[in-house]
């Protein structure tokens, strides 16, 4: 079947915004068919919010400071839910996962992996103009907030956290089917929770304090990739909007998965890596593969309290 993209007969003008200079509608949502299997991507407009956790919340970590204002300066689309293993095996297939469910997000998948299914899906999407990629951790942190202010983007206590997602307090220790619970303000869902999710960066703990305002890209060179939102076997507190973390780019997991956002091709300058840089091998590491990998940054005994997360506690 011929792949294409469907577009949502639903539209927001957005004057003055877009993947150009010209003033343009676009859609609300798009939909692309991966052969029988829907990948629908969600709006995500202009704008600015402050990134990281403030000095009063007891709950953050050092890499989570300092708060500190990030402008998106350019809309963008993400995927409504976590990539599942039917997307995953529409265009790889295979189905690395260890919790099987068609409707599941895929797992045990690394950020080496993302790349290649991202290269397929722009080999069938690609437009030269727009181009599908991993979120950048301030586009993640921006999409999942929403315009909330809080520890999660519904508020500030764990008590509503099963509406929202599937953690260690509910999840029965494996992943649940995408889209169950509750959407965020912008219509993202699993956002907490369910699986890690990998972003486009290298991780440093320090980047945040000289963090560029405008579309941070991450910094230029590391030894881990950053992940998102915690998993199905963490703590509540490590759900939240601010909360950091890494893994080296080969490390695979059964908590950890992914998310696509499609951005315009200028968007994506600048940032640490090419596909090409990846594909020859210059992101400079031996990596692992199992569960329960420590970044690097962390201590080998993986209980650190200021550095390793509460989810560093599981066998």
């Amino acid at each position: 079947m011929r792949n294409f993209a469907v577009w949502s007969v639903v539209f927001l003008t957005m004057a003055g915004i877009g993947f150009s200079k010209e003033p343009k509608q676009l859609p609300k949502e798009l939909t692309f068919d991966l052969g029988g299997v829907k990948l629908e991507m969600v709006f995500i407009p202009a704008g600015e919010f402050i990134m990281g956790s403030p000095d009063s919340d007891s709950a953050a970590f050092p890499w989570e400071k300092p708060q500190h204002r990030v402008r998106i300066t350019k809309p963008f689309f993400m995927g409504k839910y976590l990539v599942t293993q039917e997307q995953w095996k529409s265009v790889m297939g295979n189905n690395p996962s260890q919790f099987k469910g068609l409707k599941n997000p895929v797992e045990t998948v690394s950020w080496d992996d993302c790349q290649e299914f991202l290269v397929k899906l722009n080999g069938k999407f690609g437009t030269g103009r727009e181009e599908f990629q991993l979120p950048t951790e301030a586009q993640w942190e921006y999409a999942c907030r929403a315009g909330s202010t809080t520890r999660y983007y519904f508020g500030n206590e764990t008590l509503g956290l099963s509406e929202y997602a599937w953690y260690r307090g509910n999840s029965g220790w494996k992943t649940q089917p995408v889209g169950e619970n509750k959407p965020n303000a912008w219509g993202l869902y699993d956002t907490h929770g369910n699986v890690w999710e990998w972003c486009s960066d290298w991780y440093d703990d320090r980047y945040n304090a000289g963090s560029p305002t405008d579309d941070p890209p991450g910094p230029s060179r590391g030894s881990d990739r950053v992940s998102r939102g915690g998993g199905w076997s963490d703590a509540a507190l490590d759900c939240r909007s601010a909360f950091r973390y890494g893994h080296q780019p080969d490390h695979r997991g059964g908590n950890l998965g992914f998310r696509v956002a499609r951005v315009s091709v200028e968007q994506t300058s600048g940032r640490g890596n090419t596909h090409e840089e990846i594909a020859s091998g210059d992101s400079g590491m031996l990596g692992r593969s199992g569960c329960w990998t420590l970044p690097s940054h962390c201590s080998q005994s993986g209980r650190d309290s200021l550095c390793c997360p509460q989810s560093c506690d599981n066998p």
